[in-house]
């Protein structure tokens, strides 16, 4: 009997993937589609998506030297039985730039060792090819441009295809310009810069180049040095190669479940998934005709949860991306946001979208820019694809497991000016959640928005008291916090779904309607608001939907009205 194969949580190479008997979702269907496309390919997704495995599988593929293994590597999966003939041809050279880091001062010697050590590894794997003469001349060079100039003579000469793959073509490039500045990154990717002159030798020495990143800055900075790129990054013909489809995961937990590593029913699993994990799209054109696609890692964190301890995580997102999410930090420049780009995340969060034009590259003096702004945070999986409206496009929230990060941004900021003592809130939480004394708790949370120095730099109103008191609850571990959420043909302002997955203890759920008059309207119209407040709440408690959000909880339907920045009236009605 075959073993059963083992869950690839944290891998990225593909041939221990298939050697050690792991997993593996198929994406060799797309090796085809890439050979019609140019051949210097970049490809751009959110971290955790997948890449460096894509990127290993492509190597293993097309390595001249692992030709003899093509059956053992790719029998079993949709390539192995229709290669093309492209497959084993290649001599590969693999370049991962995330390996490349230091002083900014030291940053073109650490670029030329690495390239360096790596043109070394390339000559011994393909050894066999070249002469005695060549060999010696090119390990005597002690650059790696020297190196690759020699390499690209001789293959030249000989005939050889040669094949570049480039992982995070873009990480070290990113953090000079997060870091040190936009002048030292223009010094590197422009002119006579190192990086720049790198890819100008790339280009009219390799047949083929595919380059893998999580941003389009790097893209269009280099773009008079590497000037025959093809960005296939919203191409619809790509948008399910990273990331599982819900068919992957179920076809996946069935498998497990076959074998006897996995118990329940699978799809109350993806149900539970699929507001954490799911909803992304990376093209226009596939919404409405693909399926919206799951974040992979995370996945996989809980498949092994679930068939090592027979039970969902405690916690949803995976504690190992945290170090992912401080790169997204630094990379959006949240510490240096201006006012304008403040007001952008602070929409997103309030309203869960954006309507923007979504730019396909931007160069670096350009990401201040609030309009370019939405366009970076889908690039770094912090905005998905939902919609189309003209020529732009509508950008918003793909999950919970996202939402939270907009929370947290937030959270920094207004902890910033005014702290708030986050365990005497969740005291209040366990109030709400288990006896359904909810009012101490949202009344704590009003008094400290009425107290936050930084939320009154902004225009007052009722998205930025719902963009607060949203922020706030997210560290209610109890509740999916639903902005927005469509009932009875009209939006309520929020909703807390009791998680009852992991908190079955839970008795009550909460509808919050929230109504805002600037001061001197109140007195005229704080009456007429608090009726049409009342009557909207109760539409919403008519949908069928509610009960189904509730289960079994009491639900309370709960109206606060601000005048200005202060809460002056909160019932249940």
């Amino acid at each position: 009997m075959e073993a059963v194969k083992g869950i690839p949580y944290g891998m990225s190479n593909f041939t221990d993937v298939i050697e050690q008997n792991r997993y593996y979702v198929d994406k060799t269907m797309y090796i085809p589609m890439l050979e019609d496309q140019a051949n210097y390919l970049i490809f751009i997704r959110p971290r955790r998506f997948g890449k460096s495995l894509l990127l290993s599988m492509l190597r293993a593929y097309y390595d001249l030297s692992s030709k003899d293994k093509f059956q053992q590597l790719f029998g079993n999966l949709w390539i192995g039985q229709q290669p093309t003939p492209l497959q084993g041809t290649y001599q590969m050279l693999y370049l991962d730039f995330s390996k490349i880091g230091g002083n900014i001062d030291e940053l073109p010697q650490r670029f030329d060792a690495y390239s360096a050590v790596q043109l070394d590894g390339f000559l011994n794997r393909y050894r066999e090819y070249y002469t005695d003469e060549f060999i010696s001349r090119f390990s005597s060079a002690e650059k790696g441009i020297d190196k690759l100039h020699i390499l690209d003579d001789e293959a030249r000469r000989l005939g050889y295809p040669l094949y570049l793959i480039i992982d995070e073509y873009d990480n070290f490039t990113n953090v000079v310009l997060n870091e040190l500045g936009n002048k030292i990154y223009h010094d590197i990717t422009h002119a006579s810069g190192f990086y720049r002159d790198a890819f100008k030798n790339y280009k009219g020495m390799f047949d083929r180049i595919f380059m893998i990143g999580v941003s389009p800055v790097t893209l269009d900075d280099l773009t008079s040095g590497f000037n025959i790129g093809w960005n296939i990054s919203t191409n619809p013909l790509f948008n399910q190669m990273l990331g599982f489809s819900e068919e992957d995961v179920r076809t996946m937990f069935r498998y497990y479940q076959e074998a006897g590593q996995l118990d329940g029913n699978i799809e109350e699993m993806i149900l539970e998934m699929k507001p954490w994990y799911d909803n992304y799209c990376f093209a226009e054109d596939s919404l409405g005709r693909d399926p919206k696609m799951f974040n992979c890692d995370m996945v996989l964190y809980y498949l092994r949860n679930r068939s090592q301890l027979g039970h969902s995580p405690k916690q949803m997102i995976d504690p190992n991306t945290r170090t992912d999410y401080s790169k997204m930090k630094k990379l959006i420049q949240l510490d240096r946001l201006d006012g304008d780009r403040k007001g952008v995340l602070r929409r997103i969060v309030e309203e869960g979208q954006i309507l923007t034009e979504l730019f396909n590259s931007f160069s670096a003096n350009q990401i201040t820019k609030p309009e370019i702004f939405p366009s970076l945070l889908f690039y770094y999986g912090m905005l998905t694809i939902i919609g189309k409206r003209g020529d732009r496009t509508l950008l918003g929230i793909p999950n919970n497991n996202v939402r939270k990060q907009y929370y947290e941004y937030l959270l920094e900021e207004y902890q910033s000016k005014n702290e708030i003592n986050f365990n005497h809130l969740k005291d209040l939480y366990d109030d709400m959640a288990f006896d359904g004394r909810w009012q101490p708790a949202l009344e704590f949370i009003a008094k400290a928005y009425k107290e936050n120095s930084s939320v009154r730099s902004n225009i007052e109103g009722e998205r930025n008291i719902q963009g607060f008191l949203t922020a706030y609850l997210s560290i209610n571990s109890y509740y999916l916090t639903a902005p927005e959420i469509e009932l009875s043909h009209g939006f309520c302002d929020m909703f807390l779904m009791p998680d009852l997955q992991r908190y079955p203890e839970v008795n009550h759920s909460y509808i919050l309607e929230l109504k805002y008059l600037p001061k001197d309207k109140f007195e005229a119209q704080a009456a007429e608001q608090w009726e049409a407040a009342v009557n909207q709440i109760h539409n919403y408690t008519a949908d069928s939907k509610v009960r189904q959000l509730c289960q079994h909880t009491q639900l309370h339907c709960i109206v606060m009205q601000f005048c200005g920045w202060e809460l002056v009236r909160i019932e249940e009605v």
